[in-house]
């Protein structure tokens, strides 16, 4: 399990060669897709200068994860607790204030799947990764310690032995398992939302079509018969969030009406889908906004969570501007 893909290669590309996994496990740890791959980068820059030390490297896999895991717990040296909207306080209405927003450094950021994600990776464990992405699971994540957080991914996320995630945090294999149960009486305690589907099916297609056919078209109404009925609406870095189909409805026909005529590209965050929605930015262009990623169960969107964040676009993958 902790072999190199292909020890017989470069160094470099056995470097390069696990960047994804360790980009996702950053993630899962640091709860931001930028500070991720700020992660992984001093990771591999601290590999490579250290790399003439490794003793074999068929233990390249488990050394890199040691580096990233020590990277990581530096990075989290503080008590601020990345979240989502919802986890701070009640629903709003569509008509209360925006109110100022936060610091980046509040919030749950998204990912891009391209990311963390590897086309080549077996079907199962594509799922697993991508349930495990969610921005409700990243966030729980967020309140466990730090070390325990290592080991919850690691053990049940990545699927080390407790030995291997002992020896990684120089520690018992004892110690790991009680860390594990701490961890997992906090998650069972936070009654984390587990629906909507980790797979990618034609019918999730059809229904991320049919939201970015209803949102050019500004069509409120047939937008907010693809919501379900409880369906949660968020706008990071504001606090504000909303819950229902009626209330996002009434949103977006009042104080978010300056998205009218905007254009939306798709791709994909989080193990599910998003799109990227670029306002009206003059007579000749439109201008980045928002990265949306989008929950859904039972052929309904449950969450539509705008992350507005322009800079985050060529993370996606995501052209600059789209001209008329």
């Amino acid at each position: 399990m902790l072999t190199s893909p292909d020890a017989s290669a470069p160094i470099d590309q056995q470097l390069e060669g696990h960047r994804r996994a360790l980009t996702g496990y950053c993630y899962r740890m640091l709860g931001s897709g930028s500070e991720a791959e700020d992660a992984v980068q001093e990771t591999m820059v601290r590999a490579w200068l250290a790399v003439d030390r490794l003793k074999a490297h068929a233990a390249l896999k488990a050394w890199l994860y040691r580096i990233a895991n020590n990277v990581c717990l530096d990075m989290l040296d503080g008590t601020q607790r990345r979240a989502r909207p919802m986890d701070l306080g009640p629903a709003s209405t569509a008509e209360s204030a925006l109110g100022a927003g936060l610091p980046e450094h509040a919030w749950v950021q998204p990912i891009a799947d391209s990311r963390v994600l590897s086309p080549n990776a077996d079907p199962a464990e594509i799922a697993d990764s991508r349930e495990t992405l969610r921005l409700a699971f990243v966030a729980a994540l967020q309140h466990l310690p730090p070390r325990q957080r290592a080991v919850l991914i690691l053990r049940e996320v990545l699927r080390w032995k407790a030995s291997e995630v002992a020896e990684l945090l120089d520690t018992s294999v004892a110690s790991v398992n009680s860390a594990l149960q701490r961890a997992r009486a906090t998650l069972e305690a936070l009654d984390l939302d587990t629906s909507g589907p980790a797979t990618v099916d034609p019918a999730q297609h059809e229904l991320l079509t049919r939201y970015v056919d209803a949102f050019e078209q500004y069509d409120i109404t047939s937008l907010v018969a693809l919501l379900h009925e409880d369906a949660n609406f968020s706008m990071p870095p504001f606090p504000l969030w909303l819950r229902g189909a009626e209330e996002a409805g009434r949103f977006m026909l009042g104080q978010g009406i300056k998205c009218k005529g905007s254009r939306l590209l798709t791709t994909s965050a989080n193990g599910g889908p998003a799109v990227g929605i670029y306002n009206p930015a003059g007579p000749d262009a439109y201008a980045p906004w928002a990265i949306v990623v989008l929950e859904h169960s039972g052929g309904r969107i449950t969450g539509l969570h705008h992350f507005i964040y322009p800079e985050l676009f060529a993370a996606f993958g995501l052209p600059p501007r789209l001209e008329r």
